[in-house]
């Protein structure tokens, strides 16, 4: 079975750079992007994770339908990277989808991730440890993503938290035949 990496972390912490550098992104590669361009901000941060990622990835842009995403592009390619699960479940909230809508989507999320044909590797932000929200869809928001990064962490074999640029591996569980996957050793923190 391939591999998976769920990579958390905070705002500007270095999420998606190390996303993209896991060494078990190699050969056809699909990007899967959560993100729409609303506003000029929104605009230039797409246009800087362009500008990151490496030129032979395949860019797929979903802001909605992930797993429906994820499950075509299954056998299509030998990894796929999706950046990111915070934003699709901003989108899907305020698209109106239920909190129950949503929890289901993340199950059916993490039953893709156990059964995944090609590296995996997921990419959400690490909401719990910082401010309080002050509205209600804020309070909602924080504590779907918390159930939502909850599901894809315990489905993957590597969990790693993103502090300052410095990678921490939270969870690494080896491949089933014992020898490590190529890069496995790679993504261990110090």
């Amino acid at each position: 079975m391939a591999s998976s990496l769920f990579v958390l972390g905070g705002a500007r912490s270095g999420k998606s750079r190390f996303a993209v550098s896991d060494p078990s992104l190699r050969g056809r590669v699909a990007f899967v992007a959560t993100a729409r361009a609303g506003d000029g901000d929104m605009a230039r941060r797409i246009a800087r994770h362009r500008a990151e990622r490496p030129r032979h990835f395949t860019t797929v842009e979903e802001p909605h339908d992930l797993v429906a995403c994820l499950a075509r592009l299954e056998g299509a390619y030998d990894a796929v990277v999706v950046d990111c699960l915070t934003v699709w479940v901003s989108n899907r909230l305020l698209r109106g989808d239920g909190e129950d809508v949503l929890l289901d989507e993340a199950e059916a999320l993490a039953k893709l991730i156990g059964r995944r044909a090609c590296a995996l590797t997921l990419v959400s932000n690490e909401v719990g440890a910082g401010v309080h929200p002050e509205t209600d869809l804020g309070l909602r928001f924080r504590d779907l993503l918390g159930f939502v990064n909850q599901k894809v962490a315990a489905a993957c074999d590597r969990v790693v938290l993103m502090v300052a640029g410095i990678p921490v591996t939270l969870k690494s569980v080896p491949p089933p035949s014992g020898r490590a996957a190529p890069g496995f050793d790679a993504l261990q923190s110090p």
